[in-house]
């Protein structure tokens, strides 16, 4: 497979008319759909968005490399795009961007698509190669130049000999982005042709879609002067300990490959420790606001949480369907009953344990886990083992800088003996005597009152619920009123707030499909195709889909979207509806209490954010949206 398979003729826009950056990639998406290469263009487009949410695609120099390896595709393809004038899609370097190329990979696809998507991205940082591409006039042109610029694949060898020179200084680096498909392989070649011209040897590791590459040896890392890792996400980083390390954005390896061979080769990056903390921070990483962490730490542990969530909630929920058939005493009813109760007794030790692993690493799991687990057992509940998994990780920080001057000879009992004991010993006395009673009676009072919340009190907190759920649909707002009513739900097993939040989340989505169907002329065509989609992720409580809507036109898909589910949400409240299961949507509806109820205040609050959504939006004009299939083709 080479480039002109995916780069195909019959996938190119040479005369782009979208003039913003939304506008750009439907045109692109409708393109993509109308050849037939995706089978769902909302599905295809909120991967898209949720990548530029991530970091921007416009990469700089008048290019921009939207993708996504995502289930929508059915054969990888990649789509050019020119703008004669110019589109402002908030680049890295702020300046227009004339030329797109729309990556399509398929969920699962095959390594040799994934080679031939890296060697198109690696290209585009020649600047030769981009002005011609921006002088091209014909679909013909632009597959000439890739044409000529093709590579055999025996040219991809890894560099064996790299950092073998004597006289010169050797870097080693890791690039890597979220998705792994453009960004991680134009900072490998970035990297690499700046330090052929500065005379540094240097090897680059990338962590692509396709698993890592080029993977750097224990004698390469001894050898080097420096580390560089520009990445996105998460890569292994106990390899390097004691080395001086770079850690950068992604993109800096691409628009920064200067600075960060010279910090690299200069030997003055921060003093990597194996513990996941680099001793006198200086500038090579961008300082986080205290909120920043918190949140991150907070979510970590919130998603290592959710599948036990998820498949023990079900589980539950379907024991008490058999029940209500078959009686207590069914085979059916008292083994999923035990399968999914057992999932649920770990979620506050799995959230407390992966809240302190964010923090403190690996050394921060079982003192987390514990005062979780110790938070279930002092009736501190959901609440307690949240600020357990804090004061874990905070307390094994601490430990660590206590011992960071430990003799050598003794290094090796640290993490095998040390951390293990006096973590345990600190965080247990703590939730024992502290933390635990002091919880327990904020959790037991929160409880009692919501035991006797009176009618009207019980819908404001369930319009509340609902509402948050509509804030950012599944964000921090978001997640908070979710995590909220599982922590109630895992207290008490009382699922009324779980009514509440899953009829909040699946109003968004709903809501959408309803108003493309009613209002089509306040939606581009792409958009009313998307209607199905929002559809089908609505009955299922998957509040994402309505993303791709919400960041297009933010105020009136938002406004009205949180106003419908604060409405479905107290609705729920006033109805004594209470739904045993924390996910599920319609399909779990049958086994809550008041189910016809359920589906009357998701009805009511999807139409009534279908009906303001739609009379708020302005009337598209189809034709100068460039959306139109006819254009396109």
């Amino acid at each position: 497979m080479r480039i002109n398979d995916i780069l195909r003729k019959d996938l190119m826009i040479m005369d782009l008319q979208a003039t913003t950056k939304e506008a750009v990639i439907d045109e692109m998406i409708q393109k993509l759909a109308h050849q037939d290469v995706i089978s769902d263009a909302d599905t295809f487009k909120s991967g898209i968005m949720n990548r530029e949410a991530q970091t921007s695609t416009g990469l700089g120099n008048g290019i921009a490399m939207p993708h996504s390896k995502n289930k929508a595709v059915k054969n990888p393809a990649v789509l050019f795009a020119k703008s004669n004038k110019g589109v402002d899609y908030q680049a890295l370097d702020d300046q227009p961007v004339e030329l797109f190329f729309m990556i399509a990979a398929p969920e699962g696809g095959n390594d040799l698509h994934l080679q031939v998507l890296a060697s198109l991205s690696r290209k585009l940082v020649d600047d030769e190669l981009v002005d011609r591409l921006k002088q091209v006039q014909s679909a013909k042109e632009v597959q000439a130049i890739f044409e000529e610029e093709e590579e055999p694949e025996e040219v991809q060898v890894r560099e064996e000999a790299a950092g073998t020179s004597g006289d010169k200084k050797f870097v080693v680096a890791v690039t890597a982005c979220p998705t792994g498909i453009a960004h991680t392989y134009m900072a490998e070649d970035s990297l690499k042709k700046k330090a052929a011209q500065m005379g540094v040897d240097i090897r680059v590791e990338t962590n692509g879609t396709d698993g890592a590459k080029n993977v750097l040896t224990k004698d390469e890392i001894r050898r080097a002067d420096g580390v560089i890792v520009a990445a996105d996400k998460k890569v292994d980083m106990n390899r390097f300990d004691g080395k001086p390390v770079l850690q950068r954005p992604v993109a800096d390896g691409i628009k920064k490959a200067e600075e960060l061979i010279n910090l690299a080769a200069s030997g003055s990056a921060s003093i990597f420790k194996a513990d996941g903390h680099a001793a006198d921070s200086t500038e090579d990483s961008e300082p986080k606001s205290l909120w920043q962490s918190v949140y991150k730490d907070l979510m970590n542990g919130v998603s290592h949480m959710l599948p036990f969530v998820v498949g023990g909630g079900i589980l539950l929920a379907l024991s008490f369907l058999f029940e209500a058939q078959l009686g207590e005493e069914s085979v059916l009813f008292t083994s999923l009953n035990t399968i999914g109760g057992s999932a649920f007794q770990f979620l506050i030790p799995i959230l407390a344990g992966y809240i302190a692993y964010s923090i403190a690493d690996r050394p921060g799991l079982l003192p987390g886990m514990a005062g979780g687990f110790l938070a279930v057992q002092s009736d501190a509940g959901f609440l307690g083992g949240l600020v357990a998994g804090f004061v874990a990780g905070y307390v094994m920080n601490l430990i660590k800088k206590l011992l960071k001057n430990m003799p050598k000879s003794l290094e090796g009992l640290k993490a095998i003996l040390l951390y293990p004991f006096l973590g345990l010993l600190a965080v247990g006395l703590l939730m024992y005597f502290l933390v635990g009673p002091f919880f327990a009676v904020i959790n037991n009072g929160m409880i009692s009152f919501l035991e006797n919340l009176g009618t009207g009190n019980a819908v404001i907190l369930g319009a509340v619920l609902g509402g948050m759920m509509a804030v950012d649909m599944g964000g921090p707002v978001n997640k908070a009123a979710y995590a909220f009513s599982i922590g109630i739900f895992g207290d008490t097993g009382d699922g009324s707030l779980m009514a509440a939040v899953m009829v909040g989340g699946m109003i968004p989505p709903l809501a959408i499909a309803f108003s493309t169907f009613l209002f089509r002329n306040k939606f581009t065509k792409l958009e009313q195709q998307s209607g199905i989609s929002n559809l089908a992720m609505g009955i299922s409580f998957i509040t994402e889909g309505a993303i791709p809507f919400a960041a297009t036109d933010p105020l009136r898909v938002i406004g009205s979207s949180v106003l419908g589910s604060a409405i479905g949400g107290g609705l729920t409240q006033l109805w004594n509806v209470a739904i045993p299961a924390p996910h599920g949507g319609l399909f779990v509806v049958g086994i809550g209490t008041n189910p016809w109820f359920f589906v009357a205040a998701l009805l009511i609050g999807s139409l009534i954010t279908a009906v303001i959504m739609g009379l708020w939006k302005p009337v598209v004009d189809q034709q100068a949206s460039g959306l139109e299939a006819a254009d396109l083709s």
